[in-house]
């Protein structure tokens, strides 16, 4: 197996920016200089280190690693994923860890990697949770944003049409369409949550076609981001900062969401966790605040990895509590 190099990891962790952003997106009386603030009481340099993990996950590397690995011993005792496709490039497609149970529920998994990096591949070690409890585990593939002209537009695309693709093909992996569930993490959590607040009436398509989602470790207003470092290689819009944050479209949400971080992530990563389950519980609308003590950024995923982790338990209750 190959190993990381320096340059993926820190393109990972969101380090790969060092140059100011203001030249390409215009910040309002938010201009950072001299230590000036930029956001919340935060100055442009404390900014970008709050959307890093460098300092908070300094094993990095080697969980990432593990990932690969225990993926590919996931692999080894499940078999090789089917692949679907539900579009026309070869990115836009989809592995299939098939649950042996007749009509099982489905849980659809968004990886991670700050837009810029990762495949499903690495995360087949996730599907053990789910078809050892009769549940089919599908990890979606799709654009990098720099593949797609620096914008998140048609990466949220893409995922609409997975989602939709799954909803009007599930018999073909013997799959139940009316209990779809979701999960992400990092940036995968961001986008998990675009598709919970999405109209999905606007596309033909039942307004509760998700059933559930489990959003770890992730962004959720993308204001700051655009602030940040991370402004620097995607092109944002006044639009899309609104029409891509998911805690400003709660009115779409019609699923429970739990919604975890770790206690050694971020600040910021923490804070939009607790502002995300506080909006959703504001609107009256059911979520789960769950916190992995002790975790950091990408250790926190991992315990989705067995019935008994954080995050797994409350993904699994979140399906066997689910009426369709």
């Amino acid at each position: 197996m190959s190993k990381l190099s320096r340059r993926t990891v820190l393109r990972i962790l969101g380090l790969g920016a060092t140059a100011a952003m203001t030249a390409r997106v215009p910040v309002l009386g938010r201009q950072g200089g001299n230590g000036a603030h930029i956001f919340l009481d935060m100055t442009q340099e404390e900014l970008n280190a709050a959307y890093s993990q460098s300092d908070y996950a300094p094993n990095a590397a080697q969980v990432i690693s593990r990932y690969r690995s225990n993926s590919e011993l996931a692999r080894q005792r499940l078999g090789s994923p089917r692949r679907f496709s539900y579009g026309e490039r070869d990115i836009e497609a989809m592995d299939v860890f098939p649950a042996a149970t007749s009509n099982a529920p489905i849980h659809v998994f968004v990886h991670g990697g700050a837009w810029q990096q990762g495949t499903a591949a690495p995360y087949a070690f996730l599907a053990e949770t789910f078809v050892g409890a009769g549940i089919h585990f599908v990890a979606l593939d799709f654009s990098l944003v720099q593949d797609v002209g620096d914008s998140l537009y048609p990466i949220a695309d893409q995922l609409r049409r997975a989602m939709a693709w799954i909803y009007e093909n599930a018999e073909q992996f013997d799959g139940d369409r009316d209990r779809i569930f979701i999960s992400g993490h990092s940036s995968g959590a961001h986008l998990a949550g675009v598709l919970l607040t999405t109209d999905w009436s606007a596309m033909s398509l039942p307004a509760d076609v998700i059933k559930g989602g489990v959003c770890c470790s992730g962004i959720y207003d993308l204001e700051p981001v655009r602030l940040s470092h991370r402004g620097e290689y995607i092109a944002f819009t006044d639009a899309m900062e609104h029409d891509l944050s998911p805690i400003r479209h709660i009115e779409y949400l019609n699923a429970p969401v739990v919604v975890a971080y770790g206690s050694r992530e971020t600040r910021e990563f923490q804070r939009h966790s607790r502002d995300f389950a506080a909006a959703i519980n504001a609107a009256g609308k059911p979520v789960e605040l769950v916190v992995a003590e002790h975790y950091n950024h990408f250790e926190v995923i991992e315990t989705m990895a067995s019935p008994y982790g954080v995050v797994g338990q409350a993904a699994l209750t979140q399906v066997f509590n689910t009426r369709s």
